[in-house]
């Protein structure tokens, strides 16, 4: 029988494990600016994700046509996948609601947990570097620019057609399994986000399978050239990461300032112009903000104790 290369034989106490770390990136996919790659660094798990994803290659294919399905399911992750991706679409079915109520009404608070959370990243996700020169610390400021500019530009407004939601879900899942940017920001820029979300919340499934569609094939075809950048490149690799990470603060500062707004069609309002402020008095919510940032902070830590009790590395 075939095994795949990231197959493992894991407990069920480590699958439960798997499928509460995939609910932490479900949760993350569902906020735009947060990465659901973003938090599998945090997590330990971003390196087994991509060689798992990377397995369905022409031999899994061949071997499930020629309906050898035992071979097939052996050549792949599947174990680790099915508990992965348990995780996130329980996140992001249960959650999607409550974020969304979230987002339109306590802004600053959910921004400033998540704002405590990738600023701890950056620290324990600098581990995985194996060596600091300046050609690693200009990948890192390569990679901040190109998340800083891009989490800047102004959402669109697009067409609801499938073909559109299709190519939505196959750009969106590349930016999200890259640690800093947000899958569900790439959707916000492409005037998709909205629109998915009530998806969600509405059950409407076929709208989700051609988004779904989408993602698994842009998924399949991206995570091979990535995951072939890090086995060739994974220092330079990884400093363009926590460069994209670093840069993606900018979209998840709690605190802004909008100049400039439109409407698009269906009645959304889009903030086009916006600025990151420090808040200008002493509040409640500043305080709050902050005790939720720090927690979030602290929670990266306890995890990566909990990872490395565990021999869970990148």
């Amino acid at each position: 029988m075939m095994k795949g290369p990231a197959q493992s034989h894991r407990s069920f106490k480590a699958y439960l494990v798997l499928a509460i770390k995939g609910f932490c990136m479900g949760a993350s996919d569902v906020v735009p600016g947060v990465s659901g790659g973003t938090m599998a660094f945090i997590l330990g798990i971003y390196k087994e994700l991509i060689e798992s994803i990377s397995s369905f290659d022409l031999v899994f294919f061949k071997l499930l046509f020629s309906l050898k399905l035992g071979d097939a399911f052996n050549h792949i992750s599947w174990r680790f996948l099915v508990a992965v991706g348990s995780g996130i679409l329980m996140a992001i079915f249960s959650l999607a609601r409550v974020l969304s109520w979230l987002l339109q009404n306590r802004p600053i608070l959910i921004w400033s947990f998540f704002f405590g959370l990738i600023v701890a990243s950056l620290f324990t996700v600098s581990r995985y570097l194996e060596r600091y020169n300046p050609s690693i610390v200009a990948c890192i400021g390569l990679g901040a620019a190109c998340t800083y500019f891009l989490v800047g530009l102004v959402p669109l407004s697009t067409p609801d057609t499938p073909w559109f939601l299709f190519m939505s879900g196959a750009i969106a899942i590349c930016a999200m399994i890259l640690p800093g940017i947000s899958g569900a920001f790439i959707l916000v820029f492409l005037g998709k986000y909205h629109y998915v979300l009530e998806a969600v919340n509405n059950r409407d499934f076929l709208t989700l399978f051609i988004v779904a569609a989408g993602a698994g094939v842009g998924i399949i075809s991206f995570v091979r050239l990535l995951n072939w950048f890090l086995n060739k490149y994974y220092n330079f690799t990884i400093a363009i990461l926590t460069g994209f990470m670093l840069g993606a603060l900018r979209k998840i500062w709690p605190w802004k300032k909008s100049l400039q707004s439109i409407t698009d069609v269906q009645g959304n309002v889009i903030i086009i112009d916006q600025v990151n402020i420090i808040p200008n008095q002493w509040s409640t919510e500043v305080m709050h903000a902050i005790f939720l940032a720090v927690f979030g902070f602290l929670i990266v830590f306890v995890i990566n104790f909990l990872a490395a009790g565990n021999k869970r590395t990148l």
